[in-house]
This record gives C-alpha cells, sequence and structure tokens, in this order.
C-alpha cells in the first residue's frame, strides 16, 4: 500500500509564517503565528521544528508547496527562496500557490482573501470555497479594497490570513508543479518602489 505523499507548506506573504508539514492532503504539524516582521529569522527554525515533530528529517518529504504572493515584498521573497532551496538540494518537486488562494482554501463560503498594500488598497481574490473544492471569482489583483467591495452583489468572508487546506487546492488545481525550479518567482502583482521611481525620473 503506498503511503500518502509527505509534503511541506510554507507560505510568508502575510504578518502570518506558515509551515506546514502534510500526509496527503491531511496536516501532520503545523506552525501559525504573527511575527515581527522577521520570517527569515524564524522561517528555517519552523522548518525544521515541524519536520521533527513529525518525525521525518527533510530528505523524506516527497515535495515543497510554496504560496509565491502576492503580499508583503520582502515576506513573499523569503518562503519563496527558501522554497527554492530546500526542493533545488533534497533533489524534490516544487508546487506553486497563490497565497490568497491558500488563505481562502480553510474555509467556506464565498471568500474574499485581502493583504494590506497600504493607502486604501489591498492584494485581493475572491473565491468560492465549497466542502470539498474551490475556485477563483475574481483573480488575484491589487486594487482599491472599499470600491472592490462596493462593487460586490454579496458580502464575502474577508480573510486577512488562513491556514490552507490542500485537498480543495488540489481539487481546485490551484497547485501548479514547476517544471524548473530556478525560474519559479515571486507574484509582487505591483512593482517595487524602485521601480515606479525610476519610471516617474523618465
Amino acid at each position: 500500500m503506498r503511503k500518502s505523499p509527505l509534503r511541506l507548506v510554507i507560505d510568508t506573504a502575510t504578518d502570518y509564517l506558515y509551515v506546514g508539514l502534510f500526509a496527503g492532503a491531511s496536516p501532520k504539524e503545523e506552525h501559525h503565528r504573527r511575527g515581527k516582521r522577521d520570517h527569515s529569522v524564524h522561517l528555517m527554525k519552523k522548518v525544521e521544528a515541524v519536520c521533527s515533530a513529525g518525525g521525518i528529517t527533510p530528505d523524506e518529504l516527497d515535495g515543497i508547496v510554496v504560496g509565491v504572493g502576492p503580499g508583503s515584498y520582502t515576506g513573499v521573497r523569503i518562503g519563496v527562496t527558501v522554497a527554492k532551496v530546500l526542493a533545488w538540494t533534497l533533489g524534490k518537486p516544487l508546487y506553486t500557490v497563490s497565497s490568497l488562494a491558500l488563505m481562502a482554501s480553510g474555509t467556506e463560503g464565498l471568500v474574499l482573501s485581502c493583504v494590506d498594500a497600504r493607502r486604501g488598497n489591498a492584494f485581493l481574490g475572491l473565491y468560492e470555497v465549497g466542502p470539498t473544492k474551490m475556485e477563483v471569482v475574481e483573480e488575484d489583483r491589487h486594487t482599491d479594497l472599499e470600491a472592490f467591495i462596493k462593487g460586490l452583489p454579496t458580502n464575502p468572508r474577508v480573510m486577512t490570513e488562513g491556514r490552507p487546506d490542500l485537498h480543495r487546492l488540489e481539487a481546485g488545481g490551484f497547485l501548479d508543479k514547476a517544471e524548473n525550479i530556478h525560474a519559479v518567482a515571486p507574484n509582487y502583482l505591483r512593482r517595487t518602489k524602485a521601480e515606479r521611481q525610476k519610471d516617474s525620473q523618465t
């Protein structure tokens, strides 16, 4: 009988650091805590702690799943970089997922995943989440939060953080296997401040 695949899930796109060890679609061990802009300090420690608590070493993993944003510029970069290094050095497949979809997957109903982008704007995505799967209602975007919500026919459940449900994400086709690990990049959705300043000077 084939054992359920062991996968490590990492997301650092929000103020919350998430690291989970999953057997199939079921979480064995999880870390989900608000940080203090210090995900880079704690991420590898939590990866080691979650694997140890699950009774495995990282080389026993069957794959790694990482949230690629959108969200905090620095936060997204940290999670993606660590996931890429782990997948490459361990020789494991890497799967990417929208951090907003990951956030929405742990609940049900019409769900608006939202990450503050300042000045009244947000990174957001709207999803319909059912008992066993989910689908996109409005694609991830960077936009005015208040105006977006006012334009909706019904009030969604707003999520600003959350644990993933791998079963729903897989059933909805949200996990993308990276063909080239080195080519995996964060999805910032918004240009960096330096890029915007450079354009304003030309």
